[in-house]
C-alpha cells in the first residue's frame, strides 16, 4: 500500500509538472512504453511514451500536433486517453487530460505494474479474465466508416476476441459495439482488441451481454 500511494503521489507532482510547464522541476516517472495517437483530423502515427502522470504525459513522436489541438493517445497497457496538446517538446510533445478519482486509481496502479513487471513475468501475457461469448453477435466500425457484423468470440475488461474475416491494420482505432478499441493483433478466426478504457461487469453486460 505505502509503495501505490508513493506513486500516486509522484505522479501527480508530474501533472502538475505538466500543467505548469515545468516538468523538469518536478519528479516524473519515465515509462517507454509503445503507443499510437490520433489527431483532431482524424490521422494518426506511432509514438513512445516519455513519462506518464495521473494527470498528462510526454510523448515521443515524429510528428507534433498543434499546441491546444485535441488529441487521442493510446498506449500499450494503459489504454487511451483524450486530452489537450500542452507544449512542443524536442522530440515530440506533452499533453494533458482530465480523468477521475477512480481512473486516477487505476492508472497509478497500472504504472507501478508496469515498472514492476520485470518481476512477475507470469503476469504479463494476460491481466484480465476472458469471458467466453462465442456465438454473440456485435458490429465492427472500422476506420474508413464501414460497419460490420462480427462474432463476439471472448471479452474481458480490457480487450476482446472478434471472429471476423476483415483484418484492420495492428495499431488502428476500431469501435466494437459503441466501444472504441485498438487492434493488438491477427489470428486464425479474426483479430483482438484492447479497449481504449477499462469496462467496468456493468458497462461490459449493458454493451455486449
Amino acid at each position: 500500500m505505502a509503495a501505490h500511494a508513493s506513486i500516486i503521489r509522484d505522479v501527480r507532482y508530474s501533472a502538475d509538472a505538466v500543467n505548469a510547464g515545468e516538468m523538469r522541476k518536478h519528479r516524473r516517472l519515465p515509462v517507454s512504453i509503445a503507443g499510437r495517437f490520433m489527431r483532431a483530423d482524424r490521422s494518426e502515427y506511432t509514438c513512445r511514451s516519455k513519462d506518464v502522470s495521473v494527470g498528462g504525459a510526454a510523448v515521443i513522436s515524429s510528428i507534433t500536433p498543434e499546441v491546444g489541438e485535441r488529441v487521442v493517445v493510446y498506449f500499450d497497457h494503459l489504454g487511451g486517453f483524450e486530452g489537450v496538446v500542452a507544449r512542443a517538446t524536442p522530440d515530440g510533445f506533452a499533453f494533458v487530460y482530465k480523468i477521475t478519482e477512480h481512473k486516477r486509481e487505476k492508472l497509478a496502479a497500472q504504472i507501478m505494474w508496469l515498472i514492476n513487471k520485470d518481476d512477475f513475468p507470469a503476469e504479463t501475457s494476460r491481466i484480465h479474465e476472458r469471458i467466453g461469448t462465442r456465438g454473440r453477435r456485435t458490429t465492427l466500425r472500422v476506420e474508413d466508416g464501414v460497419i460490420i457484423d462480427v462474432e463476439l468470440l471472448d471479452l474481458s475488461a480490457s480487450g476482446a476476441s472478434i471472429g471476423t474475416p476483415a483484418r484492420p491494420p495492428i495499431g488502428s482505432f476500431v469501435v466494437a459495439g459503441k466501444t472504441r478499441a485498438i487492434v493488438r493483433r491477427h489470428h486464425e478466426h479474426g483479430i483482438g482488441l484492447q479497449f481504449l478504457s477499462l469496462l467496468s461487469p456493468e458497462a461490459l453486460r449493458d454493451r455486449f451481454l
